[in-house]
């Protein structure tokens, strides 16, 4: 029975170090893939918001040149 333990106690202290590095790595991966997923969302947005932007200038700007050649 103790070699048993001594056994089961050798084998723990032999996979606690890739277990512990293992979980590390997983929080790092994880975090920088919420962070690539929240990043792309944001740019998503800015993106939508510019393009808004331009697309009302446009609009405002074909409008200004129509009335100015009515007015003519």
């Amino acid at each position: 029975m103790a070699d048993f333990l001594k056994s089961a106690w050798d084998v723990l202290l032999a996979l606690t170090p890739p277990i512990l590095v293992g979980g590390i790595f997983w929080v790092v991966m994880r975090s920088i893939i919420r962070a690539d997923r929240t990043e792309r969302k944001v740019y998503s947005k800015i993106e939508a918001e510019e393009t808004a932007k331009f697309e009302a200038a446009k609009l405002a700007s074909a409008e200004g040149k129509a009335s100015a050649s009515k007015n003519k």
